[in-house]
């Protein structure tokens, strides 16, 4: 069956534009389409600048590797955080998960993936190191691994874990009221929030 055909080039580049999207198909990307020009040219300019402008300035923080605006996020700057505490995250959806349950008040570190073989995913390519220093510069109490509990996740857990072997650190694992396969993201906030109060020594967690 082939492609519908529009009266304007300009629509169906829009169209082919936000059918790239994930789970956007052309006849959801259509109906965004037409809901834009239905709006006035000032608002569709500040939604195609909001885009942009996320692309050219939003950088990483040089601390936690979280989305930022500065070169230390607004989470790593915050007088109030527990900076001995930081938890290992997979990605910034995990970070902003974490948040919403407004039950950890500790720092983060973002690896951007896990260990996966299978992908072409080693240590070299996570920001693991950069963990190992941050820790070997003193400071950090407790390091919390807070991974999907999948098989890469804890593949990745046990890298950690024997990173930092050598430091005074205490390691800790969330609890598993998560569902063995979950990602964070899709946890509820009570159980996610409670599998982070509730966490364990790594060591306890294989029991």
């Amino acid at each position: 069956m082939s492609q519908q055909q529009f009266s304007s080039g300009l629509l169906e580049n829009a169209v082919q534009e936000f059918s790239k999207l994930p789970g956007i198909g052309r006849k959801t990307a259509l109906r965004l389409v037409l809901h834009l020009l239905k709006q006035s040219e000032s608002e569709v300019e500040a939604f195609g600048n909001a885009i942009i402008n996320l692309r050219k300035d939003i950088v990483y923080c040089k601390v936690c590797h979280n989305i930022s605006d500065t070169e230390i996020c607004n989470i790593c700057s915050h007088p109030s955080r527990d900076n001995e505490t930081v938890c290992v995250v997979e990605n910034i959806k995990d970070v902003m998960s974490i948040e919403n349950t407004q039950q950890f008040r500790g720092l983060y570190h973002v690896l951007g993936g896990i260990i996966s073989p299978m992908d072409g995913i080693g240590p070299n390519d996570l920001e693991i190191e950069s963990l190992v220093k941050r820790v070997e510069a003193g400071g950090v109490k407790e390091v919390i691994l807070a991974l999907s509990t999948t098989m890469e996740g804890d593949t990745t857990n046990f890298y950690i874990f024997r990173k930092l072997a050598p430091f005074n650190v205490k390691i800790t694992t969330i609890a598993r009221g998560i569902a063995i396969g979950d990602e964070l993201e899709y946890a509820d906030e009570v159980t996610l929030g409670r599998s982070i109060l509730n966490r364990v020594e790594f060591t306890n967690s294989f029991k």
